[in-house]
This record gives structure tokens, C-alpha cells and sequence, in this order.
């Protein structure tokens, strides 16, 4: 079976307490958002997770077709801790009190096959920098950064970022990558994020998106392109990234940068009015996009 994309990373258990310190627990993880952002949008895509048997109730949270999700057991599933601090929960204290098996390329069946495999990680050692290049021979990569940034400290479960010490030999195996401003700041220590773009493509990237609370920006060598958020409130900020990543990328299949863009853009502003992975449709995005987003079109 081939898939316009298939989305590999852990599904998690989260404990989210806000600033007020009301808290949720919910099914999580990249792979969760992602899916449902690109399955919102009328794209054929599966996903490769790893849990722990005892966790398989976490699947439900998964919007498209259970013949689309490809489970393998781990001793243990990712279990994430986040505490906000402020009302736009920019600031957060987070912790990995569990986590799954690292996915290979091995783990994939042989009879499935994708247009991109996008790489959905929550933590460093979640899969390896060499899965990326033996996966680029077979298709298109899209990299969420954060996977190849952010380390646990086993002795207090807290999470850490630093630099990708393997960048420079993996990022000219990578289609599509995607950062947040921070980790464009990590990795390219530039504070400017046309700037840090730039120098990401000058080390191979070819296609470069970065997220922002404000925007998303992305780049493809040649011209930026830039279009805000316009999300109402922010009681879905969790998976803003996963979100717009996975709409863009699957929009790309087969539309330029700039409606590639747009779509993602409203879809993610939709996504975070409401907590959980999104539930809407293609027309839901649409209508939002005529509402919000008129200066655009």
C-alpha cells in the first residue's frame, strides 16, 4: 500500500497544566496531530507508532481509518509532562516520565510505501539521523527538528535542547524541514528567522518551514513567504507545530508553496481554538479561510 505520507513517531499519554493549573490528561504526541491534520484535509496517510500493549486504549485518539495506523509493541509508551506558565503557554516546563522503543527503518512494513516519510519525533533517540538517509532513497523527508533537538535527562525525566550534532550530513537528505523560532535559533544560533532559513538551506535543507506564535514563514531558496495566525484563542496550543507541519507538506504534493501555506496556516489557527488533535473537515478549513483570512486570498 502506498501512502501520500506516512507519519512515524511515538503516540504519548500527556498530563497539561496551565497556568491557573487546571489539568488535562490526553492522548498525544506528533503523530497524532499530524494525522489528523493531513486526514482533515482529505490526504491518504498512515501512520507507524510504537506503545506498550496495556496503552492501546490511546489509539481512539487517532481521527483516521484504524487500517491507516501501524502499531508495534514497546516495553514502555511515551509519557509526557507539561506545565504552562502563561496565558499564551509560551513558557512550560516539561518532563518524559516514559518512553517508547526507538522506530527503524526495519519497523516499517514491506509492503507499505509513501510520496514522504515524515519524521513525527518527540525526542532524541526516537529514531536515528542514518533511518533518515535510508529513507530518502525510497521517497521524499520531512523532518520535525525537534526529534533531533530535544534530549531527556534520565536521572529527573526533565527535557533539554542542543544542538543537532549530526546536522550538517543529514539535512541534505531532508524535502521539507520544519523548526520552531527556537530551535532555529538552536541550531543556526541566529535569532533572525529569514536568517536562520537561509543557513539552513545553504546546509541542504530544500525546503524550510518555521513556525512562530505570530506567523509561519517558509523558504525554499529562492523567496519567503509569510502568513499569521489567526487563531481566536489558544486552548489547543499543543501540536501547533505537528499541525501546520503535516497540512503543508501534504498540500505540497500538489500545490505550490504560497497555497501550501495558506491552507496549513488556517488550519492550524482552526486547530488551536479547540484542545485535542483536529476534528473538521476540508470544508471547515475552507470556510475558515474565507473569514479570516480574505487578505490572503
Amino acid at each position: 500500500m502506498n501512502y501520500q505520507s506516512l507519519i512515524i513517531g511515538h503516540i504519548t499519554l500527556d498530563t497539561n497544566i496551565d497556568h491557573l493549573d487546571n489539568e488535562v490528561k490526553i492522548p498525544g504526541g506528533a503523530v497524532v496531530y499530524s494525522s489528523a491534520s493531513a486526514y482533515a484535509l482529505g490526504h491518504n496517510v498512515a501512520v507507524l507508532t510504537k506503545i506498550a500493549p496495556d496503552d492501546n486504549k490511546l489509539l481512539d485518539a487517532f481521527t483516521l481509518p484504524k487500517e491507516n495506523v501501524i502499531v508495534l509493541n514497546s516495553k514502555e509508551t511515551t509519557y509526557m509532562y507539561n506545565k504552562y506558565f502563561t496565558p499564551d503557554k509560551e513558557r512550560r516546563d516539561c518532563k518524559c516520565f516514559s518512553r517508547g522503543d526507538e522506530i527503524t527503518a526495519d519497523d516499517i512494513p514491506q509492503d507499505v510505501s509513501a510520496d514522504i516519510y515524515h519524521f513525527a519525533g518527540l525526542i532524541y533517540g526516537d529514531f536515528s539521523g542514518e533511518m533518515v538517509k535510508e529513507l530518502s532513497k525510497k521517497g521524499k523527508v520531512a523532518v520535525d527538528v525537534q526529534g533531533f533537538l530535544r534530549h531527556r535527562n534520565d536521572n529527573d525525566n526533565s527535557l533539554f535542547f542542543e544542538d543537532w550534532a549530526d546536522k550538517k550530513e543529514i539535512l541534505p537528505y531532508i524535502d521539507f524541514l520544519k523548526t520552531d523560532a527556537a530551535e532555529a535559533e538552536i541550531l543556526t544560533g541566529l535569532t533572525d528567522r529569514k536568517e536562520a532559513a537561509k543557513l539552513l538551506f545553504e546546509w541542504g535543507a530544500k525546503e524550510i518551514l518555521i513556525t512562530h506564535n505570530t506567523e509561519v514563514l517558509a523558504y525554499d531558496g529562492k523567496d519567503f513567504y509569510t502568513c499569521p495566525i489567526k487563531s481566536r484563542n489558544l486552548s489547543g496550543r499543543t501540536g501547533r507545530g505537528d499541525t501546520t507541519f503535516a497540512a503543508y507538506i501534504n498540500e505540497r504534493c500538489h500545490n505550490g508553496i504560497e497555497s501550501s501555506l495558506l491552507t496549513a496556516t488556517a488550519t492550524v489557527s482552526l486547530k488551536v481554538e479547540t484542545p485535542g488533535a483536529l476534528k473538521a473537515t476540508r470544508a471547515d478549513v475552507e470556510n475558515y479561510i474565507n473569514e479570516f483570512f480574505k487578505e490572503q486570498i
